[in-house]
């Protein structure tokens, strides 16, 4: 606690004020993480833009803010707290009427679900060890992913044939 306290510029009774221990520390990172892909979610799923496009912009945003995560996902604690399991299912609504525009729009393979999303945006904010271009690399796997989520065959227009 001290040297975060040190790191932030702040007084160890000034952190310990507002966050009497080390969880409570954490819950809060956490929380804030939650809220910070929410925005991004947010921001993604009320672009009119085609939804590969919002969901490698997310991807990318994603990539952008890796340093101001701690999540699950990114090996911070689970915590269960009401607001961040309301949190938590906003993101994956959100992501939903992502995938679920460009399912309509035939860019987005019926199967792909909020979760896919999740993981791979997890998995591109972590940098690898001894990479040099994180950033790069991670945007152009971003890229790739997005690219897999295409649907295979264009949407019917009319009933199913026979």
């Amino acid at each position: 606690m001290a040297t975060i306290a040190d790191e932030a510029g702040v007084g160890i009774g000034t952190l310990y004020r507002h966050y009497p221990t080390r969880p409570d520390l954490l819950a809060a990172l956490t929380l804030r993480s939650f809220q910070l892909v929410l925005m991004h979610a947010r921001a993604a799923a009320l672009n009119d833009e085609p939804a590969p496009t919002a969901l490698t912009r997310f991807l990318e945003e994603r990539i952008a803010a890796r340093d101001e995560f701690v999540l699950p996902l990114h090996g911070g604690p689970v915590i269960h707290d009401a607001m961040i399991v309301a949190l938590r299912t906003e993101i994956r609504n959100l992501l939903e009427q992502v995938l679920a525009r460009g399912r309509s729009e035939g860019t987005i393979r019926s199967d792909a679900t909020p979760i896919d999303i999740i993981i791979a945006g997890a998995m591109l904010a972590q940098p690898l060890p001894n990479t040099a271009d994180w950033d790069q690399l991670a945007r152009r796997q971003a890229r790739i992913f997005v690219a897999g989520l295409a649907a295979t065959e264009p949407p019917l227009l009319g009933p199913r044939p026979t």
